[in-house]
């Protein structure tokens, strides 16, 4: 019997093989995570309006730069750096002199974006990445000795494609994983945890404000009586189908799964009570005539961002917002779908 010597190199372990053209696995689609070994791979998937996985296609890209106008030698913070799409663009425009400060509260994802864009050349002084909420922001960049605030602040609000499509992050059904839905692992309650201690009013409050879902007593009522039972996104799932109404369309159901996910994911992560939290310091944290943008995905936070600009031009904090929404051109919803209910906001400081 032949004995390893103790200073071997270990033995070469193949990666798992590519099952197939079209993996259903979100593990298994390695090439599509590979972006640098595969481009094409990855220009095929976004060419039939599809994400490629653990990546996330940046939103009205050109119409942000268009109205943040950022300029070589200026500050600016992205609030939600996400995959760095936006951020990546933005810095770009900086060069030369200019820098970025990107915040994510998104523990696992903030390391992986820092990392690409240190590949493309984006690191500091000219990119400054710090794990934080941005309902902390007054208070990171005095830290930062930002005292008199940054040229310019932007915001993508929600959720990432890199969140949604992988499973043990629990913000999908597409396949099962963990009820988790925390935007930070680390702090607060689960998915599970939150539905487990959720009253029937607290539940019925958060489907209809948090997702304008008609249902939404219906559902409570329903996912209260399962209270210990929801580990996973497919229970969850499974739990709103079976409170609907018998003979309801297929899609109907399937928006009403989505509807409650969305719901169960704001409050899990108290996105709306960080948004306005946020709002309201901003107008401190931009240099005069400093600009503002703030990408929405549904009702709730536009409705917030509306108001606190409309509130802002009338007490003077803004010397200009937008009078109408700006919104993904046809082009960009057929190639991104991802992109339909994005709604673009921008305001300037006096």
């Amino acid at each position: 019997m032949n004995a390893t010597p103790p200073d071997a190199d270990p033995p070469h372990r193949r990666r798992p093989r590519y099952r197939g053209t079209h993996p259903r696995r979100f593990e298994e689609k390695y090439k599509e995570r590979a972006p640098e070994q595969y481009p094409e791979l990855v220009a095929h998937v976004r060419s039939r309006g599809q994400t490629p996985a653990g990546q996330h296609v940046p939103i009205l890209v050109d119409e942000l730069l268009e109205v943040l106008a950022p300029r070589p030698g200026e500050r600016g913070v992205d609030c939600t750096l996400g995959f760095g799409g936006h951020a990546e663009r933005v810095l770009a425009r900086l060069a030369p002199g200019g820098r970025l400060l990107a915040l994510d509260v998104d523990t696992l994802e903030l390391p992986r974006s820092a990392a690409r864009l240190a590949a493309l050349g984006h690191v500091e002084p000219a990119l400054l990445v710090r794990p934080g909420n941005f309902a902390a922001l007054a208070a990171l960049l005095q830290e930062l000795g930002w005292s008199d605030g940054a040229d310019f602040v932007y915001a993508d609000l929600g959720v990432s494609s890199m969140q949604l499509d992988t499973p043990e992050r629990g913000f999908s059904c597409k396949h099962d994983g963990p009820l988790d839905m925390r935007m930070n692992p680390a702090r607060g309650l689960s998915a599970a945890q939150w539905l487990e201690r959720a009253s029937v009013e607290e539940l019925s409050a958060a489907l209809g404000e948090y997702a304008d879902e008609p249902r939404a007593a219906l559902l409570a009522l329903a996912l209260a009586g399962r209270r210990g039972a929801l580990d996973g996104t497919q229970a969850l799932a499974q739990a709103v189908r079976d409170a609907l109404p018998a003979g309801l369309a297929h899609d109907e159901a399937a928006l009403s799964v989505r509807r409650v996910f969305q719901a169960v994911r704001i409050a899990v992560n108290r996105e709306l009570e960080v948004l306005d939290a946020w709002l309201r310091q901003l107008p401190a944290c931009l240099r005069p005539g400093g600009r503002l943008a703030v990408l929405s995905f549904h009702s709730g936070e536009d409705r917030r961002v509306k108001h606190a600009l409309r509130q802002g031009l009338r007490d003077g904090t803004y010397a200009a917002i937008a009078e109408e929404v700006i919104r993904p051109s046809p082009a960009e919803r057929r190639d991104n779908p991802r992109a339909a209910p994005a709604k673009l906001r921008w305001a300037r400081r006096t």
